[in-house]
């Protein structure tokens, strides 16, 4: 007999390994996972009665590449296939790899037909090991919506003339660019979540961290891999600190530093500061770099604010993201003042008007110049446009406390 908990933890760990093994050999990525899920489910039933195999890596390769088999066998498309399944039957089921392929598997999750949208879930399904279920929760969306987008992105990757394959050398940069972009994105859904009834999703950015840091381990001389698993390390450890006992959001001015996790700090400065002597500088150790400088600042009033300014400033000119202007606009109000800081926003008006924290920076800064009416319409407008339910709660809350007070009135309610 095996613990249940045991299992599950082991089963989503050798799941990636199993599905690139599978996906090497077969080279069919939708219906390699779909045997692997049946050998899963196989494992949960079989190992908690029969005991765990001697190798359970091997146990659920051998079992997928059966089911792999009977799969293509049952098909109405025998006739094309036939000639296929003979083959694989002839040839022995692919051996346990000497290696971990969930790299190789991250490289091929994050295919450049895929948007960001349809490639995290399906990073997640594949190299997570999360249930459709966990993910479409994850994402506030019903299930049977998020296993429609997971099998459009299968179909996506099925119809484009890229094969779901590794990339060639001179391709490997660019597909690991989109690695990390997948794996920020992922990370940012759980840290600050557009949808849902929480602000924070620590499963998803907790995974997101896992593997980051297996692909930092798997391109040590990546210094912006290094970078991005920094920049999550030192923004989760703020995590703690980002909400109330009740789940409501509490700005960087308003946290208890004390609640900081010190160790991850510790953790993410020491990488930062090696990627950072390769001196090839990118954008997320730039964004790690501002990271660290509220984490080693004891308040925030003694925040190194021109610093973080100069920082940002560096990032503006990389990347020319008007997000990092929305950013930098937050320091400049606290070295040159909000007037020099709404400069700033009016020039990231035509890109961003429409998204909610360029009303709530405005709002912010507003309030700091000492326009409390025109501060509480910009808070109203980033209250109607949030989607989250605990930031738009936070949003109103500094609206109606702007609001002018009502003067008393003998008027009694109709019944």
């Amino acid at each position: 007999m095996t613990d249940a908990t045991d299992t599950e933890g082991l089963l989503r760990a050798l799941a990636p390994r199993a599905l690139g093994a599978l996906t090497r050999r077969y080279g069919d990525f939708a219906a390699a996972e779909d045997a692997l899920q049946e050998a899963l489910v196989a494992a949960t039933t079989t190992w908690p009665r029969e005991g765990r195999p001697a190798n359970p890596l091997g146990w659920l390769i051998r079992v997928a590449s059966r089911r792999l088999l009977d799969h293509h066998r049952s098909e109405g498309r025998r006739r094309r296939r036939e000639a296929q399944a003979a083959a694989w039957a002839l040839a022995d089921p692919p051996t346990v790899p000497g290696h971990d392929d969930t790299l190789d598997l991250m490289l091929r999750c994050c295919h450049p037909a895929l948007t960001p949208g349809a490639a995290i879930p399906l990073t997640l399904r594949a190299i997570g090991g999360l249930t459709t279920r966990e993910i479409a929760t994850a994402f506030g969306m019903p299930e049977a919506t998020m296993a429609q987008r997971i099998s459009r992105a299968k179909a996506k990757v099925r119809a484009s003339a890229t094969p779901f394959a590794l990339p060639e050398a001179d391709d490997r940069t660019e597909r690991l660019r989109s690695v990390r972009h997948v794996l920020y994105l992922m990370f940012n859904e759980g840290y600050a979540s557009h949808s849902g009834p929480d602000l924070i999703r620590v499963d998803l950015s907790a995974e997101a961290i896992r593997l980051t840091r297996m692909l930092s381990a798997a391109v040590p001389e990546d210094p912006e891999s290094a970078g991005l698993l920094a920049l999550m390390l030192l923004t989760d450890a703020r995590r703690p600190a980002r909400t109330g006992p009740d789940g409501e959001l509490i700005p960087l001015a308003e946290q208890d530093r004390e609640r900081w996790d010190r160790a991850s700090i510790a953790d993410g400065i020491g990488i930062l500061d090696q990627a950072l002597g390769r001196r090839q500088i990118g954008e997320y150790q730039l964004q790690a770099a501002i990271a660290a400088a509220h984490s080693r600042a004891p308040s925030h009033e003694a925040t190194d604010w021109a610093e973080i300014s100069s920082l940002y400033r560096l990032l503006e000119q990389l990347t020319g993201n008007p997000v990092v202007s929305l950013n930098r606009a937050v320091a400049v109000a606290m070295t040159d003042g909000p007037t020099a800081a709404l400069e700033v926003l009016d020039h990231i008006e035509s890109d961003l008007g429409d998204h909610h924290r360029f009303h709530a920076v405005r709002a912010h800064l507003l309030e700091l110049a000492g326009d409390a009416a025109a501060a509480l319409r910009a808070y109203d407008t980033a209250a109607a446009r949030a989607t989250n339910p605990r930031e738009r709660q936070y949003l109103v809350t500094r609206a109606a406390g702007l609001a002018p007070e009502q003067p008393p009135t003998d008027e009694q309610p109709t019944a």
